[in-house]
């Protein structure tokens, strides 16, 4: 005669040692050294109880390297969970579980002790230390995450997409659009594998998008190279939908003098705050606010600062 599998899950959890384990498990992952720590026991019992609790389904592990981090399993069904619910909630006020979140805490004081010791050691350094392991997008990543899934972004004046790549995977669709040739022949080998990036020609007085199209709309470090920013923002107006965005990213006014305008083909020797509202204001943006960037320790060029408006 088969016993029901209810049956069997209350056999598994009818032993003290492994439902001590599972308490802890419950809330954060240990090792097997850490758990004999905690529970006090030595590690062939502990090793012996989590064989028999990986087998019945209730617990997992990963390796980081030479050791193995156990947790409850994420995948157990209604009827484990509804089952551990109830037996956690009968043992939860007893002396030796409360002895062991105790001690539980501890041994995760210890893993923190260690990452604060980490993090002095190379706080001078961490900065280069990301970007070299994660590169330099990590700064921008989480606010990337503010993005609505739903919204159509413009990347105006895109170039070769390098902005349209990152805010690909955030969005339902990027438009972006630039005036060369060239730039869009880059951005279209860039692009290739993004199916949700569109690309257009077109010039940024007269953008190739329709009425209302866009949700968002982003002008980065391109402002200063139009003739006429005003009626470029004044455009960008016409392709936002009702409470659409704008961010603009560009140059402070500098004093480089004409050579470096020249040399870099800028029509604009960047903006002053006041000018910019203003512009954004004259638009029709609302809520428009102008902040200056801080300096990038290792960028070479004029300040910058970061704009945006609502309508």
């Amino acid at each position: 005669m088969i016993s029901p599998p209810i049956l069997e899950r209350l056999s598994v959890l009818g032993d003290e040692t492994r439902t001590r384990l599972l308490a802890l498990l419950e809330r954060s992952e240990f090792t097997v050294s850490e758990l004999c720590s905690v529970l006090q026991v030595p590690q062939p019992t502990v090793s012996r109880h989590l064989k028999m609790l990986a087998a019945e389904g209730w617990v997992e592990s990963r390796a980081e390297g030479r050791k193995r981090h156990y947790r409850l399993s994420p995948s157990l069904d209604d009827a484990a969970r509804s089952l551990w619910r109830i037996v956690r909630d009968e043992i939860g006020g007893n002396g030796v579980y409360l002895t062991d979140a105790e001690r539980a805490r501890a041994v995760l004081e210890h893993r923190r002790l260690r990452s604060t010791e980490f993090f002095a050691e190379t706080a001078e350094g961490w900065d280069e230390m990301r970007a070299d392991l994660f590169g330099s997008a990590t700064g921008l990543a989480p606010l990337l995450g503010l993005l609505d899934p739903r919204w159509i972004v413009g990347d105006l004046g895109a170039g070769t997409a390098a902005l349209a790549v990152r805010l690909a995977p955030f969005v339902r669709r990027v438009v972006a659009v630039d005036r060369s040739a060239e730039m869009l022949s880059a951005a279209r080998a860039r692009t290739a594998d993004r199916d949700n990036v569109e690309l257009r020609k077109g010039d940024l007085e007269r953008l190739p998008i329709d009425d209302g199209e866009l949700d968002l709309a982003i002008l980065a470090l391109v402002l200063h190279y139009v003739v006429d920013p005003p009626a470029v923002l004044s455009e960008v107006r016409r392709v936002l939908g009702p409470s659409g965005r704008i961010i603009v990213l560009d140059m402070r006014r500098h004093e480089r003098g004409p050579g470096f305008t020249d040399a870099m083909g800028h029509v604009w020797p960047g903006f002053e705050t006041g000018r910019m509202e203003a512009w954004l204001a004259d638009a029709g943006f609302e809520s428009s606010r102008v902040v200056p960037l801080p300096p990038d320790p290792d960028a070479s060029g004029p300040l910058l600062f970061l704009a945006s408006g609502t309508l």
